[in-house]
């Protein structure tokens, strides 16, 4: 009896829908107004290969810390391409990036926020279109000189981090692959 309660229950949990965007984005908030933070909340999908890129570089042993110390960081699941993941997306998680302006922008997009909510830097770096018009464009997982400059902008904005420790950060996204 105990297994068919147990196989059940965790029937019930496999089938728990993600938490909605907004309900992401308030207890992050709560938790970085308790912990004196800002929150990064980062769009992704499983098949982004950039997504795992920045997942894979912030989680680095040496960055973890540092971004651990200055940012709540969570997920958002958008744009799943297959029928069987869509399951796995936030719901509202396309809508709060369209929100924020990253229609159209790819994956990863990620937004600063500070404890009360309020955006205070996203993943758009100014720059230029091919009529020379300015434009902003998503930097995603930085990795061009010109991308992790913009990256090192807003950690220095958004951050207590020190030089050295921008420059740590800064020097992993560069990192070829």
């Amino acid at each position: 009896m105990l297994v068919a309660v147990a196989l059940v229950f965790a029937g019930v949990q496999a089938q728990v829908a993600p938490t909605s965007a907004e309900e992401v984005l308030k207890a992050a908030c709560s938790r970085a107004a308790v912990e004196n933070k800002n929150v990064c909340i980062i769009f992704h999908a499983s098949w982004c290969g950039w997504c795992h890129r920045m997942d894979s570089i912030m989680n680095m042993p040496g960055c973890k810390p540092l971004f651990e110390t200055n940012w709540i960081t969570e997920h958002l699941v958008v744009d799943e391409s297959k029928p069987e993941l869509k399951k796995l997306e936030n719901p509202g998680g396309k809508e709060m990036m369209i929100k924020y302006k990253g229609k159209g922008s790819g994956i990863p997009y990620w937004l600063i926020f500070n404890p009360k909510g309020k955006l205070i830097a996203d993943s758009r770096m100014p720059s230029k279109d091919k009529s020379g018009k300015k434009v902003k464009v998503n930097t995603g997982c930085p990795a061009t000189e010109e991308e992790v400059a913009y990256f090192v902008k807003v950690l220095k904005k958004t951050t207590q981090l020190t030089q050295p420790e921008i420059d740590l950060i800064a020097s992993r996204f560069l990192l070829k692959k």
